[in-house]
């Protein structure tokens, strides 16, 4: 039985950020994942994400960007690859708006200056967009394009040299006092410590996790735009423009020639783990082809790519309130396993910052993740857990 001394399983962005950190301290480990980086399933799937220096969701999220974009740029300067592409980040929502207030909170917080703009002034800044004159907007600095394969591919790279990926699905994990079997269809592994990140597998490895947990699907669109003068890499922000509170979309420049991306922020349907197609929709797509033709008519157009990723977001906790949406990063009581479920949406860009902190799970048994994080904030689960 071939031995490490931590696996890790499922290489997505935040698996594969683990691996990486493990492997940079010279610890005996090995990942295990059957998608390669450019497989059109897994959570972490695609070219790009959004990265946000300040994050509406959670004022406790601005420490966790600041580490991982120490890491981004680590991760650059290292692998001699384009990671991040700096762009701003347009906000806006009706008057008043809650996540235009969240937004300017977190960057006032932190010692950022951030404006409240009306949609007048946005519109004047970006021509692409025409919001209605009274909306609220604040535009943030610090933000940026992050080119998740990119990433993705530079951070499997030390492991892949160095043949410690398992091309295989881990079918079954079996704890014992001292060590972990993991199992793939063709071979067991003996592990001292486990970290799994297998996204929407997660229940799957794991079922007892299946309360705290649902699926969901989410469709994503690429638009070709009316006026594509306005909304190239270096004249059109990254955007969140909140109609309501259930009616949110994103977007990115057209930074690849191949147009507008955009998709809705809200959850959608739950969905199976294996449920990749088919694909994204016009129904699914019809709020963000409406959310262009009305707030950004130079990146309105037909839809001429669609896609389909899957979200897998954590049920409100009880005993430390939150709404839900976030992420664990924890041991698993009593037993070698470390989890990290951080695919609500908004995870990929933090995924230097918590492959960092499963590795101090699995490595200092004095270490505990931020509070926020934690399993006990359920009370399903002790509170020292």
């Amino acid at each position: 039985m071939r031995r490490c001394d931590v696996a890790v399983v499922g290489l997505g962005l935040m698996g594969a950020a683990a691996l990486e950190a493990l492997l940079r301290r010279d610890v005996d480990a090995i990942g295990f994942d059957p998608l390669g980086p450019g497989a059109g399933q897994g959570s972490s799937h695609g070219s790009c994400r959004v990265f946000r220096r300040f994050n509406f969701e959670n004022a406790n999220y601005t420490g966790l960007s600041d580490d991982a974009l120490a890491g981004w740029d680590r991760l650059a300067r290292e692998s001699g690859r384009e990671i991040l592409i700096p762009r701003p980040v347009l906000e806006a929502g009706p008057r008043g708006s809650e996540m235009v207030r969240a937004s300017r909170r977190a960057a006032l917080d932190n010692g950022r200056d951030a404006p409240l703009l009306t949609g007048r002034e946005a519109n004047a800044l970006f021509p692409a967009f025409r919001l209605p004159d009274d909306w609220d907007a604040v535009v943030q600095e610090g933000g940026a394009i992050l080119l998740a394969q990119a990433a993705l591919k530079a951070m499997r790279a030390p492991a892949e040299a160095a043949g410690r990926i398992v091309a295989e699905a881990v079918v079954a994990l079996e704890q014992r006092p001292d060590h972990v079997v993991v199992r793939t269809a063709g071979e067991a592994f003996r592990a001292d410590k486990v970290i799994l990140a297998p996204g929407p597998w997660m229940t799957r490895l794991l079922p007892d996790l299946a309360p705290l947990l649902e699926v969901t699907r989410q469709a994503v669109g690429w638009f070709r735009p009316a006026q594509p003068q306005t909304v190239g890499r270096d004249a059109f922000p990254l955007f969140i423009l909140a109609r309501s509170d259930d009616d949110i979309i994103y977007g990115f420049p057209d930074f690849e020639g191949r147009g507008v991306k955009a998709a809705p922020h809200n959850h959608g349907p739950e969905a199976d783990a294996d449920a990749w197609g088919p694909e994204a929709t016009d129904a699914e797509l019809r709020p963000v082809s409406d959310a262009l033709a009305e707030l950004v008519p130079g990146a309105a157009g037909p839809i001429i790519e669609r896609d389909i990723c899957l979200y897998t977001n954590t049920r409100p906790a009880d005993r430390r309130p939150d709404a839900g949406e976030e992420f664990i990063i924890d041991r698993w009581p009593g037993s070698r396993l470390i989890i990290a479920s951080a695919c609500s949406g908004h995870g990929a860009k933090f995924a230097p910052a918590i492959g960092e902190r499963l590795v101090r799970l699995a490595l200092d048994p004095d270490y505990r993740a931020e509070p926020f994080f934690r399993l006990s904030r359920y009370s399903a689960f002790p509170e020292d857990s």
